[in-house]
């Protein structure tokens, strides 16, 4: 078997973005903002870790908040490290505008989740799911939903030291709620990553997040971090 070029793999990754587009099109409202993401997770041991997450959502390029989110919780791996149960509390801040003025009112949620994670590799192409159901208490208000996620991680080029420096990520995730309006967004997202060390990866990439009639662009800068 042949293996694939950078060229295919890059080739691939716009294949993913035209995929993406019919959902641009759909939308009948659009804005473009942008998200710096910092995710971490501190091995305690081989089987017990500890998640900690940091994300500052902006309606424009920076400087304009709509959310921030600081999430972390308690892991346990299983099944040769392919498969992990974790329990989680987040914390969102997040700013809205209140219809088309410039005025914003602050909402606080506080949220509680438990996920299962589970790992595969078809060849090179490592997939991973993610299911998380969460408890969400957000002002005077009790809401639950529960979110699929299924991501990609195609490597690119030779590896250096046990290591292939770059890659194409891409995710979709959807989220339903328990009652009322059940379907309630829907995020897909294509990047490119950097591994700087077996510890420390870096990526950027583009992501569509539509609801049932508007949607909103972003820009995603993620840092990755095991220590």
């Amino acid at each position: 078997m042949k293996k694939i070029n950078i060229k295919s793999k890059i080739s691939l990754l716009a294949l993913i973005i035209a995929l993406m587009l019919p959902t641009f099109v759909q939308s009948q409202d659009s804005n473009f903002g942008n998200w710096l993401i910092y995710i971490g997770n501190k091995k305690l041991n081989n089987k017990w870790n500890i998640h900690n997450e940091v994300q500052y959502r902006n309606y424009n390029a920076i400087g304009d908040l709509e959310q921030l989110l600081l999430r972390t919780g308690l892991g346990y791996t299983f099944n040769d490290n392919k498969n992990n149960m974790l329990l989680g509390y987040g914390y969102i801040l997040s700013e809205n505008y209140v219809g088309n003025t410039d005025d914003k009112i602050s909402v606080n949620e506080h949220r509680i989740f438990q996920q299962f994670t589970s790992k595969q590799s078809v060849g090179s192409v490592k997939l991973n799911h993610r299911y998380r159901f969460e408890q969400r208490f957000v002002e005077d208000a009790f809401k639950m939903r529960f979110r699929y996620f299924l991501g990609l991680n195609i490597p690119l080029g030779k590896k250096e030291k046990d290591v292939n420096k770059y890659y194409i990520s891409a995710y979709n995730e959807i989220f339903l709620n328990t009652k009322s309006s059940i379907f309630d967004r829907n995020r897909v997202y294509a990047g490119l990553g950097y591994n700087i060390s077996n510890t420390l990866r870096l990526e950027a990439g583009y992501m569509n997040q539509f609801f049932e009639t508007t949607s909103r662009d972003q820009f995603n800068i993620i840092t990755f971090f095991t220590f």
